[in-house]
């Protein structure tokens, strides 16, 4: 059985649906790909946006492509405090009872009432991969760091489908925590 996987950092930024890109960029905007992330099919974009909130403003905050059913601000909890919103551990996708924010695009703007996030810690697997460390879709397990600053992640959802490849995602703040960067390897340990 497997147990090691290369484990990335993610950092600041936002989904949009084509509703929103419209507004914000011009009807029929379509993203610019500037370079292509380690899942396949999705990329880091050109274009970036200010996110307003109650307190403080995040300002050139990139897309992600390609569009989604429904805008999302994934930041980190020092991120959701400098806005002035209450950070919310959530599953990407979940947004439901989230707080929202004012996008700022070079078009217009656009008022979402829910969408910011702080990503929960999870795992992309390919369905062999699931295979090849004994683990299903929506199991949680645990992750090992070693290292000077080893630590043990908990809860962390392993998500699996035959178009992911293998990689754990954490936020900037945890990766820096642990003292990893793109690429270590962890120990997955259930």
């Amino acid at each position: 059985m497997k147990t090691q996987l290369p484990i990335a950092l993610s950092n600041r930024h936002i989904h949009v649906s084509q509703k929103d890109l419209d507004i914000l960029f011009g009807e029929g905007y379509e993203l610019t790909r500037m370079k292509d992330l380690s899942q396949p099919g999705q990329y880091a974009c050109e274009e970036k946006v200010d996110i307003v909130g109650p307190k403080g403003t995040l300002k050139g905050v990139r897309i992600l492509g390609p569009v989604r059913p429904q805008t999302q601000f994934e930041l980190s909890v020092s991120d959701a405090f400098a806005l002035g919103v209450k950070p919310m551990i959530k599953n990407s996708g979940d947004i439901t009872g989230t707080p929202g924010a004012k996008i700022v695009g070079p078009k217009g703007e656009v008022e979402i009432e829910e969408g910011i996030i702080v990503a929960a810690r999870h795992i992309h697997m390919h369905t062999q991969d699931g295979k090849d460390f004994g683990v299903a879709d929506k199991e949680i397990v645990s992750i090992k760091v070693g290292g000077e600053r080893g630590l043990v992640f908990n809860n962390v959802l392993v998500r699996v489908a035959d178009s992911f490849a293998l990689e754990m995602h954490v936020d900037i703040e945890e990766g820096n925590a642990a003292g990893v960067k793109n690429g270590d390897l962890v120990e997955l340990i259930k």
